[in-house]
């Protein structure tokens, strides 16, 4: 926990140093101590990271706190085997930490980071999920930062806790606990779920009030201001009615771009359509994810006014999970910018593409737009020795805590997918087994305070599903698929995910997926060539995978969105997404 080059490191901390809110000094005394050690750069982030956790033992005391850490290899091997010391630290840490913690947490600087896109909404970086118990009375929580540092042991429970899946929850009214779940299983219950979901209950999409007007803004610049000045009278004229300071509002380039997003792809669509099809069979298109029905309603208008045979033969259905968004997208039809004769093209459905059931065998084009990153995923680790598999699961513990733990036994569907994966991929993927080379990755997990597990790898086994539906009920589908291939600010971990927050307008990501279900968005990066391979081999098709910035720029017109100095906003907006489609 202190890192230092001598064989101890010896803090006293006396009692006048704890006393009369001068706990605040603690931190300076450490890295005084600390500096005369080299290595401050290591040293102070460290304490950065373990601060709490050092507050925390010097206030659980009466009297003075020695924090006595030996660092030689075997001292410090039968200094953390004794049984003394495990009573000790449980001692410690089940006492709070005294409320000038929290005084002290707010004194970090923030720092900026960015949503989704490369442009996106001011973020507030934090280093930990905040999670907080009920008040104690006195208006102070009891909350303490989640440790990964000494975990109480949790196998009794893991034994006794039955296993549930996302299925079982789906209606449930409270959140759950004494239950285990496989990673996946939380995720969909964090997002999906009907009482407490993020998606269900908490998600708010961004609308502008009317489209932007890119001609006449001088460049991208002027573009992101007014988007957020438009964030702020949007979210204003909300408050008006429902002040919420936990609201979750987010943008899709369908809303931002508007109609000139979804005009592209409905060009994409009518001239596919006309060059295989028309007039042979009519034009069907499902849509997974369709948010505020903003993209349906604008495909829907640009084939009306360009293409009026077309739409005469035209069929939209969207499949919805969420029954929130499913009546948002009813109210996109019969608005007065709406034509009413797109209700008589259009069906709404209500259910989870992962449950489809009904062969559909009529040619059909399938949309999913910034659908797939929050698809839910498995954690695999590795052991780095024998390079043995293991799977993530999360116990929710009597206290509605979170414990992380891996199991040697895989479940089918991950099993299925590694397979697949091994079996189909064209190229070297890489895992957390990749790199570095073994002889090196043995030599360090045998050094002392490595971990026993190499860095999580989230696999994507819900999207493996959503393909084998494609293939199974839609045998003669056409996929359009765009998403983010890269994501800043994610967590630890290979094809790791960021989840966020937001709390009085700021954007707060945080470093694990296992937060308060709900409040927290949860969303992966895709490896679009391995998908494409997995996707090839599921449904035999072929397909190509393009830049978004160069799709759009094929299919999008340009003349509506470039700003005055010549940048075309649009196709610049998002250049770490990607589009996959089948040729």
């Amino acid at each position: 926990m202190i890192y230092a080059l001598t064989r101890h490191v010896i803090f006293h901390v006396p009692d006048s140093e704890l006393e009369g809110g001068k706990i605040e000094r603690l931190a300076s005394i450490i890295d005084r101590q600390m500096s005369y050690f080299g290595q401050l750069d290591s040293v102070n982030a460290l304490i950065g990271e373990h601060l709490d956790v050092i507050l925390s033992l010097s206030t659980a005391s009466s009297s003075a706190v020695d924090i006595f850490v030996p660092t030689h290899p075997s001292r410090l091997r039968e200094w953390m085997d004794s049984p003394v010391v495990g009573h000790v630290f449980r001692q410690l840490f089940a006492t709070p930490a005294r409320r000038c913690l929290h005084a002290y947490s707010r004194t970090r600087p923030d720092a900026v980071g960015r949503r989704r896109g490369h442009h996106a909404r001011p973020a507030q970086r934090r280093s930990y999920a905040i999670r907080h118990r009920e008040d104690d009375g006195h208006g102070r929580s009891n909350w303490q930062q989640r440790l990964d540092a000494f975990p109480r042991d949790i196998s009794q429970d893991v034994k006794e806790a039955p296993r549930v899946t996302s299925e079982e929850l789906r209606h449930r009214v409270n959140r759950p606990r004494r239950v285990k779940m496989y990673t996946r299983d939380f995720i969909e219950d964090s997002l999906y779920n009907l009482s407490y979901g993020y998606f269900s209950k908490h998600a708010t999409i961004f609308t502008p009030g009317r489209p932007f007007d890119f001609n006449s803004m001088a460049d991208a610049a002027e573009f992101n201001k007014q988007v957020d000045r438009a964030y702020v009278e949007f979210e204003d004229d909300l408050d008006e009615f429902y002040p919420d300071d936990t609201r979750q509002l987010w943008h899709t380039p369908t809303e931002l771009f508007q109609p000139h997003y979804g005009e592209a792809i409905a060009r994409y669509l009518v001239t596919n359509y006309k060059m295989t099809l028309y007039p042979y069979a009519d034009l069907i298109i499902y849509e997974i994810g369709a948010g505020n029905g903003t993209l349906m309603r604008n495909i829907l208008d640009w084939i009306r006014d360009n293409e009026p045979s077309v739409y005469a033969r035209t069929q939209y259905r969207v499949i919805e999970i969420s029954s929130s968004l499913l009546s948002l997208q009813k109210t996109a039809l019969t608005t007065s910018r709406a034509d009413p004769w797109h209700l008589e093209h259009v069906q709404l459905i209500n259910r989870n593409i992962l449950d489809w059931s009904v062969p559909v065998q009529e040619p059909c084009f399938f949309l999913a737009l910034e659908v797939i990153d929050n698809f839910g995923h498995d954690a695999i680790r590795y052991d780095p020795f024998t390079e043995e598999p293991l799977q993530g699961s999360v116990l929710i513990d009597r206290e509605g805590e979170f414990y992380e733990f891996y199991e040697a036994d895989l479940d089918p569907l991950a099993s299925q997918y590694l397979r697949l994966r091994q079996l189909c991929a064209r190229q070297t993927y890489h895992t957390p087994l990749t790199w570095p080379p073994a002889p090196i990755r043995r030599l360090r997990h045998s050094l002392p305070f490595a971990a026993n597990l190499t860095l999580p790898e989230y696999i994507p086994v819900r999207l493996m599903q959503f393909f084998q539906i494609l293939s199974t009920y839609f045998p003669h589908h056409r996929l359009l698929l765009a998403d983010f291939h890269y994501l800043p600010q994610a967590t630890k971990g290979i094809n790791a995910p960021v989840v966020q927050t937001r709390y009085k307008r700021r954007v707060i990501p945080v470093r694990t997926p296992y937060n308060h279900q709900g409040y927290f968005d949860i969303f992966f990066p895709t490896n679009f060539q391995l998908m494409e391979d997995m996707y090839r081999a599921l449904t035999g098709k072929l397909t190509r995978v393009q830049g978004q910035r160069e799709w759009l720029q094929g299919w999008g017109d340009s003349n509506g969105t470039i700003a005055r100095n010549g940048e075309d906003i649009m196709a610049q907006w998002y250049a770490n997404a990607s589009v996959l489609t089948t040729v």
